[in-house]
């Protein structure tokens, strides 16, 4: 005798799994996406005293295993056999080697410099009141002027901000005006008297024409001779 087949009224229907992602998704997704210890490296101050060693022990070390903040040189013992890189500093801006952070981080799209015959990228964005003259390429995010054409961002945290998908893009800033114009880059006149008044005041001085209030007698008239 033959079974038809027939369906179980009691079966479960299970829906199919649909990837639903909301803003606590998102932020989880980003957070997944770069390392746990690369945003509080962003954050962090370096070159700052050592609260725990002597005041003139500059904190410029940073663990990658505990991230609890700058180290200096001697917080170090505290964190044998851990991941620790060295934040260098040029023109005030923080930066790291390429040969150490490369390790652990994907760099590609940064923009590189050489410091002291070394490689290196910067940790977070710097101002730039206006792009440069003939530059055509800049960062994503902040509009810096990068050098080379193969690169994207200028810093670590710019590739973070830029890559993230809740980025939106800023205004390109526009070239400051020339300094002949009536009005400042933000827009307000500048109330600055003209010259004119700014020259102090001197008494008239009379000229020559004005002495010579009376007119100059004629040519002298002589009587014909007798």
């Amino acid at each position: 005798m033959a079974i038809e087949d027939y369906e179980n009224p009691h079966r479960v229907i299970k829906p199919k799994n649909r990837r639903i992602m909301g803003a606590d998704g998102l932020e989880e997704e980003e957070n997944h996406r770069w390392p746990q210890w690369l945003k509080p490296l962003l954050k962090e101050h370096f070159f700052v005293q050592c609260n725990v060693h002597s005041p003139k022990s500059e904190c410029k070390m940073y663990c990658l295993d505990c991230t609890n903040g700058s180290l200096c040189a001697l917080c170090l013992a505290h964190h044998n056999n851990h991941r620790t890189i060295q934040i260098r500093r040029s023109s005030y801006h923080d930066v790291i080697r390429v040969n150490e952070i490369q390790k652990y981080l994907d760099i590609f799209g940064i923009q590189t410099y050489v410091i002291n015959s070394a490689k290196v990228v910067f940790l977070n964005e710097r101002p730039q009141p206006r792009p440069g003259k003939g530059v055509t390429n800049t960062c994503k995010v902040c509009y810096r002027g990068l050098v080379d054409d193969c690169f994207s961002f200028c810093s670590l945290g710019c590739k973070v901000a830029g890559t993230a998908r809740s980025f939106e893009k800023r205004v390109k800033p526009t070239p400051m005006e020339p300094e002949n114009s009536s009005s400042n880059s933000s827009g307000v006149e500048d109330n600055i008297p003209n010259a004119q008044s700014l020259a102090p005041s001197t008494p008239h001085l009379p000229t020559s024409t004005s002495l010579r209030k009376r007119q100059r007698k004629g040519i002298p008239f002589q009587s014909p001779l007798q």
